[in-house]
């Protein structure tokens, strides 16, 4: 497998654990150069890549490569800059990688490139640590699978996205989106065109008659927690120290985008040997302030449904044990978002599923008679909230446990900014000496509502007949008795999230990888990629398993030739509608008559309710280097799994399911979600779901 240097090597100069800065704004330096004026001549793309492999974060005394290896397809816009430039640091030729280590270390003596060891004065006199490239195949799929892996890397490690000018460099917006909106760090390299304007335009050229410094990068903007355009060498080097800070910051980080004018990349530059300096950037856990926490201490203790909300911020801040901790000694119950699924196990006694439109009957039960809400580490999305009609306690407040400010305030709330394991581990401390404890009638009504749906989980999972066609949450079952906490799950978008998030039992704090943040179709298959590339230093990786509908797979497969190329033992399961299911199920809810959502052929009237189209996802596939197994029925579906699994190569599961509107099918939603419907309409179906909006657009209300 392609090795991507996730940790550093030991190495003597290394900061003393425990003593860096609290902020990464500050980072360490690990070695000076003995004079600060010699210099070095590089071009600035060279200068980068050199910069980018020296760069580490350090968290609770562990030190890991911060940009571990860079995705790149070459173009005009960056073959000459970036691209020579990884070539010159030896990793241009056959796979460009080394050995890897047992450890999960890079091996940089494997390097046989002698330019590795040209500047090892400035590396402790060590050889120069190596720069993996990845081959991707669609530009936003090497962004998602970027993502995956830094996901997958707790955030303390991350892969640089390469790419040319023009619709290369656009195609990284919403690879970008996602990665911000989930704050998760991507570093994006986008060609971009000349900064001397020797020709004007060039090839790709977007020309806007008003501006004539912006180019189709800047469409990058609004996606990217940080973003410069490096219009001279000498730019570079605080664009790139700002680059590594929001990276590294755990309250910033997202898509980091550096916009490389093409002959800004090739022209060389004397850089002062210090930039190539390794550098640690701590990931800091910053603690509440006192005041704060004496007032959440209060709330706390004058709760009596109090109920914990569970976002993504305690899986990043690896709080899982933390809130655990927390639980065991008040048994407040805990519910979780998509993000935040796995902060405890499913069979946890305190853990009651998924929160709102797609959560259980649980959560949302105790959601709407909650009189203290307190949020760990989530955004509260419309999804959470049930778009504000949840949480129907007149008397309900909100305590937030966030390390930003902005999401910490949400709903009116009392904030508690900090880093979720520390704000849980002095929440803890200071319950500790007050005795304070929810009612066990309580506890048992909410254990006895989890024994209640999980018995709704158990008929939607069963089987009955073993020659029937299965459903989606049949597969999801047979699924569930396969696995074990080794597995992972990814999935993004169509019905399954809804249908993981009521009904999957998480055994891991990392099985659970539902991107819903931005909900992107065609995220599972590259991000599966990420996942893979971040597990591979175990002896025997991880199964991952990328979940996918016919409409995902359609919107983006091109990275299975990446996984085939690769060696990588993805296990993808195409799960076959015949079209837009989710969206079709929603459409017929909200008077849209399910139109434009079925891949069928035209009738005779111009729609699409004729024979499904042709088209063999299976065969589709296999062309592209999967190993392919077909299954036609519940039985075959149980060994195709099976096999899957115990796959060492990159295989894919193709089954065609039944649909909810010919058999029974999961429990239904347990609350709302806001699509507005047509205010006037002549047709009978939107006119109904007309009076149902009206009716659940009442109970909204706004947190003050």
């Amino acid at each position: 497998m392609t090795p991507t240097s996730p940790e550093s090597p030991a190495s003597p100069t290394s900061p003393t654990h425990g003593a860096s800065p609290a902020s990464p704004a500050s980072p360490t330096r690990s070695t000076r150069p003995t004079s600060t004026r010699s210099t070095r001549r590089l071009t600035t793309a060279q200068a980068l890549v050199a910069f980018l492999a020296r760069q580490y974060t350090e968290r609770d005394g562990r030190r890991r490569r911060l940009i571990s290896a860079t995705w790149g397809i070459f173009g005009h816009g960056n073959v000459a800059g970036i691209g020579q430039a990884l070539v010159e640091a030896g990793n241009g030729h056959s796979n460009g990688h080394g050995k890897r280590n047992g450890d999960g270390t890079q091996d940089a003596r494997s390097n046989s490139n002698s330019n590795a060891h040209a500047d090892s004065n400035i590396n402790g006199g060590r050889p120069a640590p190596r720069m993996p490239y990845l081959q991707g195949r669609n530009e936003q799929a090497m962004v998602h699978a970027a993502v995956g892996y830094a996901r997958q890397s707790g955030r303390l490690s991350a892969h640089a996205v390469t790419t040319s000018i023009g619709p290369g460099a656009t195609n990284l917006v919403t690879g970008a989106a996602l990665a911000t909106i989930n704050h998760l760090p991507v570093l994006l390299l986008p060609g971009d065109t000349f900064a001397t304007r020797p020709a004007d335009p060039v090839l790709q050229q977007l020309e806007v008659p008003y501006a004539g410094d912006v180019s189709v990068n800047d469409c990058l903007r609004p996606v990217s927690r940080y973003f410069d355009r490096v219009t001279r060498p000498e730019a570079l080097i605080p664009a790139a120290l700002q680059a590594m800070r929001v990276l590294a910051d755990p309250a910033e980080t997202g898509a980091v985008t550096l916009a490389l004018p093409q002959d800004v990349q090739a022209e060389a530059y004397d850089w002062p040997e210090e930039f190539f300096a390794e550098r640690v950037w701590p990931v800091r856990r910053p603690a509440p302030d006192a005041a704060e926490l004496e007032a959440a201490v209060r709330a706390v203790r004058s709760a009596r449904r109090p109920l914990i909300v569970a976002g993504g911020g305690v899986r990043h801040s690896g709080a899982e044990e933390t809130l655990a901790a927390f639980t065991a000694a008040t048994r407040i119950p805990v519910a979780s978002t998509q993000a935040g699924k796995g902060s405890l196990r499913h069979d946890h006694p305190a853990d009651v599923g998924g929160i709102g439109h797609t959560g259980t009957a649980t959560a949302g039960e105790l959601a709407r008679t909650a009189d203290l809400v307190i949020g760990v580490g989530t955004r509260y999305t419309d999804f959470t909230t049930a778009s504000g009609t949840l949480f129907e306690n007149p008397a309900v407040r909100f305590l937030n446990l966030n390390i930003t400010g902005f999401d910490a305030h949400k709903l009116a709330a009392l904030p508690l900014v900090a880093d979720a394991r520390t704000g849980l581990e002095a929440l803890t401390s200071a319950l500790a000496g007050r005795g304070y404890r929810v009612d066990p009638a309580y506890e048992t009504e909410y254990t006895g509502a989890k024994e209640a749906w999980e018995e709704r989980v158990e008929a939607s999972f069963a089987t009955p007949d073993p020659t029937a066609r299965p459903t989606q949450t049949q597969v999801l079952g047979l699924l569930d008795t396969l696995v074990t906490e080794e597995d992972i799950l990814i999935n993004a978008a169509g019905s399954l999230p809804g249908d993981l998030h009521k009904l999957w039992r998480t055994r891991s704090r990392d099985q659970y990888h539902v991107e819903y943040g931005y909900s992107c179709m065609g995220y599972e298959i590259p991000a599966a990629i990420g996942v893979l590339l971040a597990t591979e230093a175990r002896t025997r990786p991880r199964p991952v398993w990328a979940l996918v509908g016919d409409g995902t797979y359609l919107m983006n497969p091109t990275e299975i030739v990446t996984a085939v190329q690769e060696s990588l033992p993805l296990k993808l399961v195409i799960l076959q509608n015949h079209g837009y299911a989710s969206i079709g199920g929603l459409s017929e809810a909200v008077g849209g008559e399910r139109f434009g959502t079925a891949y069928r052929h035209r009738d005779p009237d111009g729609g699409f309710t004729g024979p499904p189209l042709p088209v063999d996802l299976a065969a589709n596939a296999a062309s592209l280097g999967l190993h392919v197994l077909r299954a036609a029925t519940v039985d075959d579906l149980r060994k195709a799994l099976a096999e899957a699994r115990d796959a060492e190569g990159p295989t894919c599961v193709y089954v065609e399911t039944e649909t909810p509107d010919t058999v029974s099918g999961p429990p239904p939603a347990q609350a709302w979600w806001d699509v507005p419907v047509a205010e006037t309409a002549s047709r009978p179906a939107a006119v109904k779901a007309r009076e149902e909006y009206e009716r659940q657009a009442a109970a909204r209300r706004r947190h003050l």
